[in-house]
């Protein structure tokens, strides 16, 4: 497995080294939702974020994320970045962290970078350049990774399978300019290699030449039938169903009722089938007829698809279940700054949330021990109720 240190080697060794520069950076750590960002009024049912460590974490304020709070709604927030980020010539890399503590069924985790935008409209209409981060419904678990080219939106290829337990995860999306990408999860490289073969954005270099077509006496035939093959004689004579001998009429077969009583019929072992003569090479065999290409006249290289300018972040989902808790959110154009924000802000926390995670169900497990006893306490009191009362009424009845 290839992780973001690695990654970071790479592009030390192959870019000439600029000063980094981080476009936006998100913690969550005050008690409220900062006041950057705005909640959408695009429609007036959003559900409502919040500020939480959620039920179980690694540090109180640390681990404070935005956090989805009403079940079966849409969700739309959004801020502007610090300055707007043109990534010519640069790396891109977004990453953030997602937990889905309430073990979500179905609902969107995902992230989206924006150039234009009025933050109240903001939608699911609202056009973005990258969107990116996990998806879950049912049994369709996936990482989305979609980014726009010329106003349409082009989804990646390939699946990639995202955090899906409760557990905090950390999505990292590297976007270089020499067309290049790599999607990392929890600092582990999911997939990389060539936006131009990771997604569909340019139409093919060539088609079939609509002008070609097969040549009517041409030959694909590869085997043809023996001429020198012939049937042997009595072939046809073997029938494929013989009497079977070992039938005997029932006892109480009646043939006025049942009619003239016919043996069954079985299969005939000595049948061979219909008989075919036998296949040899068609001397006339020209092979497989491949279609002539030629090049794609609406096909134009474009070196620049990696290019995007952005303002602003923003979440614009579904959630049939709430609870997830979107945090560490850092736009920047060096994988070295994602990679120590991911270390403080994820990787130091890791260890912590999942002994907080046991220590929760421990206590989780005592409550319900200890109201599963109050209840075997209550019901012989409830039972001694019962029978007072039946002795009060029997009393009253003499």
């Amino acid at each position: 497995m290839v992780n973001l240190a690695n990654v970071l080697a790479f592009t030390v060794a192959t870019i000439p080294l600029v000063s980094a520069k981080v476009y936006f950076q998100e913690t969550f750590s005050s008690n409220t939702i900062p006041a950057r960002w705005v909640q959408s009024e695009s429609r007036s049912d959003y559900g409502e974020f919040k500020v939480s460590a959620g039920k179980f974490f690694a540090d109180a304020k640390e681990s404070r994320g935005l956090q989805t709070s009403q079940d079966a709604h849409f969700y739309s927030i959004s801020a502007p970045l610090d300055e707007e980020f043109d990534n010519k010539e640069k790396d891109l890399v977004l990453q953030f962290t997602v937990k889905f503590e309430q073990n979500i069924d179905c609902g969107g985790g995902y992230i989206k970078l924006m150039h234009k935008l009025d933050p109240k409209k903001f939608n699911g209409d609202t056009p973005y350049s990258i969107m990116f981060g996990p998806d879950i419904c049912g049994g369709d678990k996936k990482i989305h990774a979609i980014i726009n080219y010329k106003e349409k939106n082009h989804l990646i290829k390939k699946h990639i399978a995202p955090g899906a337990d409760v557990f905090t995860h950390q999505y990292t999306l590297i976007i270089k300019p020499d067309q290049t990408f790599s999607i990392l999860l929890d600092d582990e490289e999911k997939q990389t290699g060539s936006i131009l073969e990771a997604w569909d954005v340019l139409p093919a270099k060539t088609i079939k030449d609509p002008s070609a077509s097969k040549p009517e006496d041409w030959i694909d035939t590869a085997t043809i039938a023996d001429p020198e093959d012939k049937k042997p004689d009595g072939w046809d004579d073997i029938p494929p169903t013989i009497v079977d001998a070992d039938a005997v009429q029932p006892e109480d077969w009646d043939e006025e009722m049942d009619g003239e009583w016919e043996a069954p019929k079985v299969s005939n072992p000595e049948y061979k089938g219909e008989w075919k003569p036998k296949q040899i090479p068609n001397p006339e065999y020209k092979g497989p007829w491949v279609h002539p290409e030629i090049s794609n006249p609406e096909y134009v290289d474009d070196a620049e698809i990696y290019h995007s300018v952005n303002s602003y972040v923003g979440f614009d989902l579904w959630q049939v279940k709430a609870g997830t808790i979107f945090d560490s959110i850092i736009v920047t154009d060096s994988v070295e700054e994602a990679r120590e924000f991911g270390k403080k802000t994820y990787a130091d926390l890791k260890e912590k949330e999942q002994a907080a995670k046991k220590e929760f169900d421990d206590e989780e497990g005592k409550k319900a021990e200890e109201e599963a006893r109050k209840n075997v306490v209550a019901e012989p009191e409830s039972a001694k109720e019962d029978d007072a009362e039946e002795v009060d009424i029997d009393h009253d009845e003499l």
